[in-house]
């Protein structure tokens, strides 16, 4: 049977729920630091990347721009050449020194396929003169006029904006055509112009370069960024030079060199013109600009600036090669990610087994299994958060009796049935919602209700409660059992109207219960006014005393002497524990020897007894008497002790056993087996406390006593009451008939003394005859009691 907690199982699924969303946050939070880590890794290294690719870059561009610095210089030297051949030309054939003169020029340019030098007007043909050199298998040919520059619409187009300078310039300017294919060297060129000037600045004509395409192509092909990179020149009508010509893939170059075209980067280019390297005598190098572009599905990131002759030069690189330098970092940042994520996946599992392991103990550590009700663990708890309120146990009357006759499982289908009807009572109170149904050990329950009751309260809830118990059937295997219930209630609210602390309740209740079945009432409440409490703190402080005493080795024999009332001699005594305390004053056993016997340290008691009287009369001739209780009796341990002890010494014959026959002897094979071991070794068997309480001749016969100590109750009043004189009396002849010798107790009196010698009795023992002493008082020491005895025996 299982009471259904639905809290238990809110606050553990919650506690679950918020450790996994914890849990979930740090996961998130690691993988948002990681990808945020990435980012910002991945921007600075792309950054560097960027900026490697921007020095790549510019260094090439720089040696475009030097090898066009290179091509102005040598088209200025040719300018400057055909100056001089203007000046001298009156000197001799003008035609064949400008031929010299070009030859020359062209053997100092070896970069450079044909120059042409070039004086006059184009509007007046017997005004011009020119000479145009090119190479041709290593050699320097000169052609002849019919095939001038000045015949192309580019060159026209130069005429008028350098005939439109009416003085020299600053600076020269530099006139570069877009490619375009010169039958003469057999391929693509490039030309470059200048203008020559007289002495006075005026112009008298210009000075032409070529410079083979192919030249150029391979000038870009020497730049290296990526593998996958490729470089490219435009020309001023977006014709392209590049390195793609090169290419093994015709169709792949192709594309690329179409997109490159089809991207019109002259109308993207910002930023003004560079000026000559030559004039300013350092390279000018134009901002470099970057935009994305998308080649037959692949992404490549173009790089491109404006050179010294107003092309454009540019550098293509995948876009995956420039992130393949992040490739690495990426893949090692996932693998730190996975084994991170993972760690924390295991770690963050086995903290939630454990979390989950710890409530599904802490749950078991305050939840009965047999009801799933919260146990007594769990009732101190809450007792110790609550105000006040009211504490009811239940406790099941002969339950043991239930188990041994229909077996535990039947017990635990009683327990079952009544935590049910327990709990219907419960959720049928007003403030049974806020109340709480607990089992305890063994067979009890507790219901627990957040109000102190008055006692008209008490009253109503007892009488509710016994009658739902009342009306309880349980049957067990068609067999019904009988069920009665004993009740301990407290309440926080006392008779007086103070308040009792909640964590006291189930001490209270405790209590309250232990009267009720020791007074066999069916309900008890806690009374303060019983001092209950009071009287455990006592035991509690007696325990600790004693238990204190006892390592100490405060507990110590007395001897109260014994009187042989036919001689008047003292001749034993009988051994009486007491507990020095720590003023050094003897305590009396009947102040610890209850509380010794309630927490099992009675043996102890017993046991040092025994080792301090024997060693106390190994010395002498005295007999002496010690007290075993049932309990001593019954200790196996113990009485293996006091045979050893008497086996291993001289005394037994001078040792007496007294059994307490007021706590009555039961076990008689167990006593009877001690008893006759003893005998053996020369030890007598005494019955204290004879003639009251559990007072039975049977123990006589059936025990082999030797003795029998009449009790104090009847001989203190054997010379005012005849009844106890007549009891005593009976005692005596018995004792005669069968051998045995007599001892009367509590002779306190000469007038007790002479009843106790007109009884015949043996021997006296009480304060008349002597205290208990730490040590031995003889004859000598009581001379006047003596003297009392010897005066009756000669009367007699």
């Amino acid at each position: 049977m299982e009471l259904k907690t639905p809290a238990n199982f809110w606050t553990k699924f919650s506690i679950m729920l918020v450790l996994s969303v914890l849990v979930g946050v740090f996961f998130i939070a690691i993988l948002l630091m990681s990808s945020l880590n990435l980012k910002f890794s991945q921007a600075a290294m792309s950054e560097l990347r960027q900026q490697q690719i921007a020095d790549t870059f510019y260094a090439n561009l720089n040696r475009i721009n030097a090898h066009h610095q290179l091509m102005e210089q040598n088209t200025a030297n040719l300018a400057h050449v055909g100056e001089i051949l203007q000046r001298g030309s009156g000197q001799g054939n003008a035609t064949e020194e400008l031929a010299h003169g070009l030859r020359s020029a062209l053997a100092n340019m070896p970069e450079a396929y044909g120059a042409e030098i070039w004086y006059g007007n184009a509007d007046n043909l017997q005004q011009q003169r020119s000479a145009y050199g090119y190479r041709s298998n290593a050699e320097i040919h000169i052609q002849p006029v019919e095939n001038l520059y000045h015949v192309q619409d580019w060159y026209r187009r130069i005429l008028p904006e350098a005939r439109s300078e009416n003085r020299r310039p600053a600076t020269p300017h530099f006139y570069w055509t877009p490619a375009y294919y010169k039958e003469l060297i057999d391929n693509v060129v490039i030309s470059l112009t200048t203008v020559m000037r007289d002495s006075q600045g005026a112009v008298i004509g210009l000075a032409s370069t070529d410079w083979r395409a192919d030249e150029i192509i391979r000038l870009v092909s020497r730049v290296e960024v990526t593998p996958g990179a490729f470089a490219f020149l435009l020309d001023s009508e977006n014709r392209n030079l590049s390195s793609l010509a090169i290419s093994s893939d015709a169709p792949d170059a192709q594309q690329k060199i179409d997109a490159i075209i089809n991207s019109q980067l002259h109308s993207k280019l910002t930023g003004p013109l560079p000026q000559s390297a030559i004039i300013s005598g350092r390279l000018l190098v134009a901002p470099m600009q970057t935009m994305p572009l998308n080649i037959n599905e692949e992404d490549h990131a173009l790089f491109f600036s404006r050179t010294q002759a107003g092309m454009i030069f540019g550098v293509g690189v995948p876009q995956a090669e420039i992130d393949a330098v992040l490739l690495p970092m990426r893949k090692s940042n996932l693998k730190i990610v996975w084994l991170v994520s993972a760690l924390t996946l295991g770690l963050s599992g086995i903290i939630l087994l454990f979390v989950a392991n710890l409530l599904n103990r802490v749950h078991i550590l305050h939840t009965d299994t047999l009801t799933q009700l919260p146990n007594r663990e769990k009732l101190l708890v809450d007792l110790g958060k609550a105000n006040s309120g009211t504490l009811v146990l239940i406790n099941i009357d002969s339950f043991k009796e239930i188990n041994d006759f229909y077996g535990h499982q039947c017990g635990d289908h009683v327990i079952g049935q009544l935590a049910s009807a327990l709990q219907t009572f419960l959720d049928s109170l007003p403030a049974g919602s806020a109340g709480r149904l607990y089992r305890m050990p063994a067979d009890e329950l507790a219901i627990w209700l957040p109000e102190s009751k008055n006692p008209q309260g008490l009253e109503q809830l007892i009488s509710a409660l016994q009658d739902v118990l009342g009306a309880l059937a349980v049957s067990w295997i068609e067999h019904r059992i009988p069920l009665n219930m004993t009740l301990g209630v407290a309440t926080s609210l006392q008779p007086d109207g103070s308040q009792q602390a909640d964590g006291q309740l189930l001490t209270s209740a405790n209590i309250a219960l232990k009267s009720a079945r020791r007074n066999k009432l069916s309900c008890q409440v806690y009374d303060p006014d019983q001092k209950t409490r009071e009287s455990y703190e006592h035991n509690l402080v007696w325990a600790n005393r004693l238990k204190k005493a006892l390592d100490e080795g405060r507990i110590v024999p007395y001897f109260q002497p014994i009187m042989d009332l036919k001689t008047g001699r003292i001749d034993k005594f009988e051994c009486l524990a007491r507990m020095i305390d720590e003023d050094g004053q003897a305590i009396s056993p009947l102040e610890f020897l209850a509380v010794a016997k309630k927490i099992r340290l009675y043996r102890y008691i017993t046991r040092t007894m025994v080792q301090q009287c024997f060693n106390r009369f190994a010395d002498n001739n005295y007999e002496f008497s010690l007290n075993l209780s049932c309990e001593d009796l019954l200790d196996p341990e113990l009485m293996t002790f006091i045979v050893n002890s008497l086996e291993q010494s001289s005394i037994a014959p001078r040792v007496i056993f007294e059994i307490l026959e007021s706590e009555g002897i039961e076990n008689y094979s167990a006593v009877r087996q001690f008893i006759d071991r003893v005998k053996e070794l020369g030890c007598r068997i005494a019955i204290d406390d004879f003639g009251t309480g559990y007072s039975n001749f049977e123990h006589l016969l059936r025990l082999n006593v030797d003795i029998i100590k009449i009790d104090g109750t009847l001989v203190k009043h054997l010379d005012t009451d005849s009844v106890a004189y007549s009891v005593a009396r009976g005692i005596q002849q018995f004792a005669a008939g069968l051998g045995m010798q007599t001892v009367a107790e509590y002779v306190h009196s000469p007038a007790i003394l002479d009843k106790v010698q007109s009884l015949n009795i043996d021997f006296a023992q009480g304060y008349h005859v002597g205290k208990p002493l730490a040590t031995l008082v003889t004859d000598s020491d009581n001379s006047l009691v003596s003297a009392q005895v010897l005066r009756f025996n000669s009367r007699r």
